[in-house]
Formats: structure tokens, C-alpha cells, sequence
């Protein structure tokens, strides 16, 4: 098929305005439509997770070219365990596996890439948290850039854990009011130490977080695409940067 030399002309254009724009330093990505495109083809909705993995490894690398330091990928809620028994195993041995393949994975470590997951671990499969375990001890070294991996997540039950911990410190340290803030509140939550994410992008038309990363997201950008996760295309990812570029973030100022 031959490409439409305007649409080449507009990709080259938008490269060059992202390039020399701001780049986001953090970019959550809400990793939607995985079963509607299954459904699309026709073939059962699980499979569509599986086309989702491979378009996971893709985008990773376009942040990189864009040198976005941390990408935190909304993969599985714990909302999601009302799936069917079938998809949330394929959803649970497709982590597993990736977890350990991406610890291997010689570009991780030429780009020292840490790996992090963010959820409630203990309603995984023991053999996912086995997975887990073994991908962020052998990326814990790295601080180039950053993987946050939300699996077992939501939005509120992070919130939630990080009161019972404050309370159970109080309870312990005898905790002053006046020591609680808005940074001490964070220090609490799954992504202490990491930095708020800039952009928030969500795939398949969807406008909603869903739950994710409800505090973390008060300022965020939020992007939300007519696309499919597993068939997100390079310039999808450009003009949701540039949109980001484009808007004025006063941070309520």
C-alpha cells in the first residue's frame, strides 16, 4: 500500500514539534480494549489480552525514544477479578510469564530499567507474585527509568491501605495530627518515591480512570483515544504528547 505523501509530511511535522517540546516525565497509560478488538476480529475476548502483551513492549519502547523516565501500565484491577474464570487465568499466566521475560530482556538492563508492580499482591496467584518478586530484585539496582506495573489495583483500596497504615502508626508512635500532610500521606501509598504521573492516556474510547491512581492523578493531563489498545499506532502516542505540550498546566494557579 502506498502511504499518502501528506500523512508522511504530518508524521514528520509532529515529530518535530514533540521533539522539541516538554516531554512528560510520567505517563500512565489505562490499557483498554483488548477484548472489543478480539471480539472485532473474531476470535473469544481472552485473546485479546495476548495481543495486548505484544503492543505493551512496543509503546515502552516509543516512551523511551521520547525519554519518558516512568511509564505506569494499568493492567489489571481487582474489579477485574469479576471476569470469567478463563480470562482472568489467561490475564494472570500472561503476566507471569512477562514478568520474568521482561527481567531478562537484554534492553532492560542496557537502559537500566527498574520494574515495579503497584496493587494488593496477596490477591494474586502465588506463582505471579513469584514472578514479581524475581523481576523487580533483578531491576532493584536501576533508576534510569522506571516500569510501574498496576496489577491486583485500585484506585480507592490504595487509599484505603494507606489510612490503615497511618492509623496502625499512630497507634504504634503515637502520631500528631499536625505531622499529617499531603506528602506524608503519599509516603503511604503503593508509589511512594515515585513522581505523579503528567499524562494519563486511555485507549477505546472510554472516558473514565477507572480507579486509577485516584490520588496521584489530581493534576494530571488526561488523554482519552477512539483506538484500541492493541492496534495504539506510534502517532497515537505523538498526539497525545503534543497534546499534553499544547495545554497550559497552572496546577490551580
Amino acid at each position: 500500500m502506498v502511504r499518502n505523501p501528506l500523512y508522511a509530511l504530518y508524521e514528520r511535522r509532529l515529530w518535530r514539534q514533540i521533539k522539541d517540546g516538554p516531554h512528560p516525565q510520567h505517563i500512565g497509560i489505562i490499557m483498554d480494549g483488548n477484548r472489543r478488538f478480539a471480539r472485532k476480529i473474531g476470535l473469544p475476548s481472552h485473546f485479546g489480552h495476548k495481543y495486548g502483551v505484544r503492543k505493551l513492549k512496543e509503546v515502552l519502547r516509543w516512551c523511551w525514544e521520547l525519554n519518558v523516565d516512568i511509564v505506569t501500565l494499568y493492567t489489571f484491577s481487582l474489579d477485574n477479578f469479576g471476569r470469567s474464570d478463563l480470562e482472568i487465568k489467561t490475564i494472570m499466566d500472561l503476566a507471569c510469564e512477562n514478568f520474568r521475560k521482561l527481567a531478562k530482556e537484554t534492553e532492560i538492563h542496557d537502559k537500566r530499567v527498574r520494574i515495579r508492580a503497584i496493587g494488593r499482591r496477596d490477591s494474586l496467584p502465588e506463582d505471579l507474585q513469584e514472578a514479581i518478586r524475581f523481576a523487580e530484585e533483578a531491576t532493584s539496582q536501576y533508576s534510569d527509568r522506571t516500569i510501574q506495573i498496576a496489577i491486583g489495583y485500585g484506585g480507592r483500596e490504595e487509599i484505603v491501605d494507606a489510612v490503615r497504615k497511618i492509623v496502625q502508626l499512630s497507634r504504634d508512635d503515637g502520631l500528631l495530627l499536625e505531622d499529617i500532610d499531603e506528602d506524608f500521606v503519599a509516603s503511604f501509598l503503593y508509589t511512594n518515591g515515585t513522581p505523579d504521573p503528567c499524562l494519563v492516556i486511555r485507549t477505546s474510547g472510554e472516558e473514565r480512570l477507572s480507579g486509577f491512581m485516584l490520588w496521584q492523578t489530581a493534576y494530571s493531563e488526561l488523554v482519552f483515544m477512539d483506538v484500541f489498545w492493541p492496534i495504539m499506532r506510534k502517532i497515537d502516542l505523538w498526539r497525545a504528547i503534543r497534546i499534553y505540550q499544547q495545554r497550559d498546566r497552572r496546577h490551580g494557579r
